[in-house]
């Protein structure tokens, strides 16, 4: 692979007649990272993703990898590869045929990029699948092929475009640990357009949460899902509540509500109940307009346990708010 190399998106603005699909966003992803851009549909994410591999032109702004500006540059000249949501696979040539199109369109022979793309057919475990056509593979092992087909052109970055979505969810859990195993081992950054939020914490090292064309956040797992700074990434992360307190609006964490039959506290009223394994998940209605809820320990709320239309006190630890820019 080529040495990796910073991504850097200087006001990156992206156009269609009158509607702004990505609003002058600015972002630097350090070489060798995990990002994943995370949004509802029509966030900007994927208008973003296809501006930095050249498939969309640029309408203001511009896009650096390394020193190099590559906004203007063609697809195969700016160190970038992607790898589709679809796959794209040439359904009439053989897993290593597909994996070595790139290089046979440059005039490689065919022993050299035969063996190249054994090397990645090997990287991506599916070398015994080598002679096979796209039809005789399940969507995981495209999956693979696709990754490898990408990965040939050596590329600084290598971009994905909810590549999970069509797979089953044991196997789309499976396929995330291979990912982050290989952008480990490849030490170039992926940048992978997602809306889930499991996906983008676990294999992001930094996320990007976009709503209606701009960046709401971006950091680590960690600081977006523990210091939310506006109440749309705190509803759109989950796990959180919204709350006014003190006149202001803040976020806490779900699992940090504590819910007691007495004492002081905020009163509420329990409107659903839902087990979920490890723990349960207690709707709350209180006297204003912030509805929330809960995530009680499995083993303290059948201590005694709470129905719907039962009256409580919510408390929580002040240290456990954080207050939301809007």
């Amino acid at each position: 692979m080529r040495q990796a190399s910073d991504l850097e998106l200087v006001a990156l603005t992206k156009r269609y007649g009158e509607t702004v699909a990505v609003d002058a966003i600015s972002l630097l992803v350090p070489a060798g990272t995990y990002c994943c851009l995370l949004g509802p549909s029509g966030c900007g994410k994927s208008s973003t993703l296809r501006m930095i591999a050249g498939h969309e032109s640029v309408s203001d702004g511009d896009i650096l990898l390394g020193s190099q500006r590559i906004g203007a540059l063609p697809p195969a000249r700016r160190g970038t590869a992607m790898m589709f949501q679809s796959y794209a696979l040439f359904p009439h040539l053989s897993v290593i045929d597909n994996v070595s199109f790139s290089l046979k369109m440059k005039g490689v022979d065919k022993p050299t990029r035969h063996r190249r793309a054994g090397e990645l057919l090997e990287l991506v475990d599916i070398s015994a699948y080598a002679d096979r056509l796209p039809a005789q593979l399940s969507g995981g092992q495209q999956q693979r092929v696709a990754l490898a087909r990408a990965l040939i052109t050596e590329p600084q970055i290598l971009l994905l475009d909810e590549p999970l979505s069509a797979l089953d969810p044991f196997l789309r859990i499976r396929m995330r640990s291979e990912l982050k195993r290989l952008q480990r081992e490849l030490g170039i950054s992926f940048v992978h357009v997602t809306h889930g939020q499991d996906e983008a914490l676990a294999l992001a090292d930094m996320i990007v949460v976009m709503n209606r064309a701009k960046i709401e956040q971006a950091g680590t797992p960690r600081e977006i899902f523990n210091a939310p700074v506006t109440e749309f990434v705190a509803r759109f992360m989950g796990g959180h509540n919204v709350l006014t307190d003190g006149g202001r609006r803040h976020a806490i964490r779900t699992d940090r509500l504590a819910v007691s039959r007495g004492g002081a506290g905020l009163a509420a009223i329990v409107s659903g109940i839902e087990f979920q394994g490890h723990s349960v998940s207690v709707a709350l209605r209180t006297a204003g307009a912030d509805d929330l809820t809960a995530m009680v320990p499995e083993a303290e709320f059948y201590a005694a346990p709470l129905g719907p239309g039962d009256p409580v006190t919510l408390s929580w630890n002040p240290a456990d708010l954080h207050p939301l820019a809007s």
